[in-house]
């Protein structure tokens, strides 16, 4: 199997789409905008493949054979040979336009453009190109190898064909794809978000601590991770970007984003990934 493709970003989820497409069998080119980020990006490859190797999972000399399918580069144009390039930036409405725009200028008119956005637009992403009807959502859940779900979205123009060519691709992933229509957080996100901010809110009024708020989910509710660990696993900035996007598109109070999660955020601490949030690590 020959066919390419593309993916924007080396962080963890484009890593994590990366490794999930080259273990199907296609050839990837990953592109991120330095070095050090495609470095870091193949180094968590490499050490997910191999914790499968340890795990017998994955053979060892598949391990290398998948590793190989994977081109990095910081070249845009190298993306030109895909027939789908899907796009795993910043969760970040003027970003993401960029990286549209740019792509639909330098892949042929029949490439499929899809976005991994957890909450942006689908609609504007594809209006900020000349082909509406070939972009699409396809949203991933983290951690990307290990989870089922891919939310499909399609944007007021998306076409039946880009449709089905995607949930072609999302089933030989060993994916579940589960379609919803474009709205501000779709459905995993609209549903998911409040209840984080809700028990932020809980936090903030001192009407328990995080502990006894994750313990009452997790024991009560059966969810396997407690909303604040999530949040933090998350990503607390993502959390608030997301929480936005919703409060803007609806213009819904319910949504506002709690003040102690914008001073988090303010102060840096956004979770797992810089070693402090709701919790340290």
């Amino acid at each position: 199997m020959s066919e390419v493709i593309g993916v924007v970003g080396a962080g963890t989820m484009g890593n994590g789409i990366a490794q999930v497409v080259a273990r199907a069998g296609y050839r990837v080119v990953m592109r991120d905008v330095q070095d050090e980020f495609l470095e870091r990006g193949l180094a968590a490859i490499e050490k997910s493949l191999q914790r499968d190797v340890e795990k017998e999972r994955l053979a060892a000399d598949e391990k290398d054979v998948i590793r190989g399918r994977i081109q990095a580069t910081t070249s845009l144009e190298v993306l030109a040979e895909a027939s789908i390039v899907i796009e795993a930036v910043t969760e970040n409405l003027e970003v993401k336009t960029q990286v549209f725009r740019t792509l639909d200028q330098i892949t042929p008119r029949e490439t499929i453009l899809a976005s991994n956005t957890s909450s942006i637009s689908i609609t504007k992403l594809g209006a900020a190109t000349s082909r509406a009807d070939k972009v699409i959502g396809t949203h991933f859940m983290n951690p990307v190898p290990v989870m089922k779900l891919v939310e499909v979205i399609r944007g007021i123009a998306t076409s039946d064909e880009t449709y089905e060519k995607v949930r072609t691709l999302t089933e030989k992933l060993g994916k579940t794809a589960l379609d919803c229509q474009d709205s501000p957080g779709f459905v995993s996100n609209r549903v998911l978000m409040p209840m984080i901010n809700e028990a932020i809110f809980t936090l903030y009024e001192g009407v328990a601590t995080r502990e006894s708020i994750d313990g009452i989910m997790k024991l009560g509710m059966n969810h396997p991770m407690g909303p604040l660990t999530l949040a933090d696993f998350i990503g607390l900035d993502v959390c608030l970007a997301i929480l936005n996007v919703m409060h803007d598109g609806f213009g819904d109070p319910k949504y506002r984003p709690c003040p102690l999660l914008r001073r988090y955020v303010d102060a840096g601490w956004l979770g797992r990934k810089t070693g402090r949030g709701f919790y340290e690590y």
